[in-house]
């Protein structure tokens, strides 16, 4: 190599420097679902008067007692809950659920595909929204927010370990999913499980007093659970034949 071609190289990798990944290096699920998150508070608060967000969370957002309180079972009752898992009780439940979903979700959709991560979704959002039922059969308040939903992807996140495989574009969970006994033998998912489960249940049965909003940690627990234990179903076939 002349001495003009090696200085040509050298200013060629310090304008494109070896390993350097975009800002922005979301899946594009993800982004889609965090623009349609971040329109639909939009919409909800700042373009439908008062009364036409509350009639729309009545539509959407989960409600137990809209299923013991002797009312009809319309659309909206098969619908939400899953749509619950779009709407967002403020700007900073909304920014809280958004940035985790980033974290967490495009690794993971990544690895498994659009079609997986949406059916993963779903599966998260519904176990999320039926631990809460169990648990307050006849509550009036509604549940809203993807938190149940990203749990599961926090759940499906230390089933692999926590390892990312950056050897491709964009980074995804890397590795076969790890059995069970393997990760409750890792002192990283370990720690992580712990503080995890403390922390929700401490944040969870705290809230709620002194004017503050209750979080409804049970369903961060029923979403976590099945992106936990059921993440194998979603994985794709052949990332699991790669691995």
């Amino acid at each position: 190599m002349t001495d003009n071609e090696h200085a040509m190289q050298e200013r060629d990798e310090e304008r494109d420097p070896p390993g350097r990944e975009p800002i922005f290096n979301l899946s594009g699920v993800v982004a889609s679902i965090i623009a349609f998150c971040v329109g639909l508070h939009l919409f909800r608060a700042y373009i439908l008067t008062p009364e036409a967000g509350l009639q729309f969370l009545l539509y959407f957002a989960f409600l137990p007692l809209r299923y013991t309180g002797g009312y009809a079972i319309d659309i909206f009752a098969c619908i939400s809950p899953i749509t619950y898992s779009f709407l967002h009780g403020s700007v900073a439940h909304l920014a809280v659920n958004m940035i985790w979903l980033a974290a967490f979700g495009s690794p993971l959709a990544m690895r498994i595909g659009i079609l997986r991560f949406l059916l993963f979704w779903v599966a998260t959002s519904l176990a999320a929204a039926f631990l809460h039922f169990l648990l307050h059969p006849f509550d009036a308040a509604p549940l809203v927010g993807a938190s149940g939903a990203v749990s599961g992807m926090m759940g499906a996140a230390a089933r692999f370990g926590f390892k990312i495989d950056r050897s491709h574009d964009r980074p995804a969970f890397g590795g076969e999913a790890l059995p069970l006994s393997q990760v409750f033998r890792s002192r990283m998912a370990v720690t992580f499980l712990s503080v995890w489960f403390v922390v929700n249940l401490a944040v969870g049965l705290a809230s709620g007093t002194g004017g503050t909003p209750r979080i409804a940690w049970e369903a961060h627990i029923g979403g976590f659970l099945v992106g936990f234990l059921a993440i194998r179903a979603f994985d794709a076939p052949q990332r699991q034949a790669r691995s």
